[in-house]
């Protein structure tokens, strides 16, 4: 019986064996592949956009005119225009005219003599005459604003015959839309 059982024990170990052997033996199962990545797909090009116009940057034409836009000057107690100003008022008639949107402040100053009173209404006065001989030009009269400073604002500080002449002026401003 002993001979049996060893016999039996020997047969079980064989066939475990085998069993290991046949499972570690040469049919391994073959390794997953990844699928390969898709191609990228080539670049899209993008359409350039049309060029952006640019709005030119704003200049104030206060300083682009500024070799026009120049005082004029008046004699002592006086508001007619003088004839060495004529010109200067022809070439300020000539730059509205050829920009029709700009509008004109005509800014009329005096010298500190006289009363605050008088000096404020002769200031109108130089403004007015001013206004009438850039209408007389051809400028539409509704293109213009007159305003009087009298005596407030001289440019000159001085006592004397030369700082008095040229506080005694018209100076101008152009008021013109932004684009």
């Amino acid at each position: 019986m002993e001979i049996a059982r060893i016999t039996w024990a020997r047969s079980a170990m064989a066939a475990a064996a085998m069993l290991l052997l046949a499972g570690c033996g040469g049919n391994q199962p073959e390794p997953v592949m990844e699928p390969e990545p898709a191609p990228a797909p080539p670049p899209v090009e993008e359409p350039t956009p049309p060029p952006r116009e640019e709005k030119p940057a704003w200049v104030d034409p206060n300083q682009q005119y500024a070799s026009t836009l120049v005082n004029i000057h008046f004699d002592f107690n006086k508001y007619n225009i003088r004839s060495e100003d004529k010109p200067k008022l022809e070439a300020i008639g000539a730059l509205l005219k050829n920009n029709a949107d700009f509008k004109l402040l005509i800014e009329g100053h005096c010298d500190e003599r006289g009363t605050n009173e008088y000096n404020m209404s002769l200031g109108e006065q130089r403004a007015l005459s001013t206004k009438r001989y850039l209408v007389s030009l051809g400028v539409s009269e509704g293109r213009f604003t007159t305003i009087s400073y009298g005596e407030e604002r001289p440019l000159d500080m001085g006592q004397n015959e030369a700082a008095w002449a040229k506080n005694r002026r018209c100076q101008f401003r152009v008021e013109a839309p932004r684009p």
